[in-house]
């Protein structure tokens, strides 16, 4: 049975995350993302095959603060997620640290990706809600890109 097909036999939780682990189909991601289960969304974000413009979407679902942060995290380092769809989920995280959300480990996971400016992640880590340990783990981080 193929993965389109696999969408009309899941019958419980596990069966959403196996086939959103398994599958290479963006079409089948985008449909399991339209369910209300964070983990589901988490293993479509580890995907290889999911596309940018999902990704993105995923990036604004809300569920809890640790699924949030743990699916921000995820996309941050996702090597699909290029380009101005990288540089809004600097923005994005800059306003979850202003929220108090504490979205650490997307900060991290953005500051070990060459493609965007130093200065940009620095600032970033100096936003309301930053700490002072976000803050070296970020230079950390920036030290260790293949660029410097």
């Amino acid at each position: 049975m193929d993965d389109v097909e696999a969408l009309k036999h899941l019958h419980h939780a596990g069966d959403y995350r196996s086939l959103a682990v398994r599958t290479s189909n963006p079409d089948v991601l985008r449909r399991l993302a339209w369910g209300e289960y964070p983990f589901v969304w988490h293993e479509i974000a580890r995907n290889a095959a999911a596309p940018t413009d999902l990704l993105v979407s995923l990036s604004v679902r809300r569920n809890t603060t640790w699924n949030d942060n743990c699916l921000l995290k995820l996309v941050a380092a996702h090597p699909a997620l290029t380009g101005e769809a990288l540089d809004g989920l600097v923005d994005l995280v800059a306003v979850r640290l202003r929220e108090g959300d504490r979205p650490y480990g997307a900060a991290v996971e953005l500051a070990r990706r060459p493609e965007l400016p130093v200065e940009r992640l620095n600032w970033l880590g100096h936003q309301p809600g930053a700490s002072a340990n976000l803050r070296r783990r970020i230079t950390r981080a920036l030290a260790a890109r293949p660029d410097r």
